[in-house]
């Protein structure tokens, strides 16, 4: 399952944005795929901070042969050297072993997630063990779908400005001014920001100054 959006949002943000227009042209339809399980969304986030997509892919895959269904009962039930045996830091089988032991116990509500406004659910996110704001806004995009996301702390999103606005530096006023003009579709000028950074329109080139830039 893909982030879904259609024209609908596509014809908005290149009616605000004549530049974001040609990039989204040029890019075309973009495919990200979707978590719609919530717990295992924020486990599997957690596993993924600070490593390659390739390793926390083969942790996940591990994950799940482990215990079938990554879920609460299963994940609480597990102790830390074991969690730890499949290839994550000491640190985040922690983290996870005290999230998956708080929604079991009901100390951490996890489907009122949901019904809570953005700012309320990144908060509550981030008040968890190993969960920051970008992580926390990550769920929100990746697993909850929600279509007004648009992560300051994303150094991928800041990059894709750069690149399609030929900015030297994104400071907050700057980001704020952009997020003004996508709402209420962020998360979808966040997917074509997220092209461009990776490369998905070879001739752009990132303009901050060179001994700024993180290899």
């Amino acid at each position: 399952m893909y982030f879904p959006y259609g024209r609908a949002e596509v014809e908005y943000l290149k009616g605000r944005d004549k530049i974001l227009a040609a990039v989204i042209d040029k890019v075309g339809h973009v495919d990200r795929e979707v978590d719609t399980d919530l717990f295992s969304s924020v486990v599997h986030h957690i596993i993924g901070q600070q490593i390659s997509t390739k390793a926390q892919a083969t942790i996940w895959a591990r994950m799940k042969a482990q215990f079938g269904e990554v879920n609460a009962e299963s994940v609480s039930a597990a102790d830390i050297d074991t969690l730890q045996s499949l290839g994550m830091t000491f640190r985040k089988a922690e983290y996870i072993k005290d999230f998956a032991v708080k929604v079991k116990t009901g100390e951490f509500a996890l489907q009122e997630i949901s019904q809570l406004p953005d700012s309320e659910a990144i908060q509550a996110l981030a008040s968890l063990k190993g969960i920051g704001v970008w992580t926390a806004e990550m769920i929100l995009l990746f697993c909850l779908q929600r279509p007004d996301i648009f992560s300051f702390d994303d150094l991928a999103i800041q990059r894709g400005l750069r690149m399609v606005y030929h900015h030297r530096k994104i400071d907050r006023k700057l980001f704020e001014k952009y997020r003004r003009r996508f709402s209420p579709y962020c998360s979808v000028a966040s997917l074509y920001l997220w092209a461009v950074a990776g490369g998905a329109i070879p001739e752009m080139k990132d303009y901050a100054p060179k001994k700024n830039r993180r290899k």
